[in-house]
C-alpha cells in the first residue's frame, strides 16, 4: 500500500486534491502496478508564514 504526502504552501480546494489523488494513484497503478484503491495520499497544507525559502519567508513574497 503506497502512502504519499503532498506538502504544499497554503490551501488547496477540494475538486485541486481530488484531481492530484487521482492522478498520483494512477501514476503509481500504471508504473508501479499499485491498486489505485490501495493508495493512500495525505495533504499538509502549510501557511506560508511557516515555509521558508533560504531566509526569506514564503509570506513576504
Amino acid at each position: 500500500m503506497p502512502f504519499v504526502e503532498v506538502k504544499v504552501a497554503g490551501e488547496l480546494n477540494t475538486d485541486q486534491k481530488k484531481k492530484i489523488a487521482c492522478g498520483i494513484a494512477e501514476l503509481l497503478e500504471k508504473e508501479a502496478g499499485k491498486p489505485a484503491n490501495a493508495t493512500y495520499v495525505v495533504f499538509d497544507e502549510v501557511d506560508r508564514k511557516n515555509w521558508a525559502v533560504g531566509s526569506k519567508l514564503l509570506s513576504e513574497s
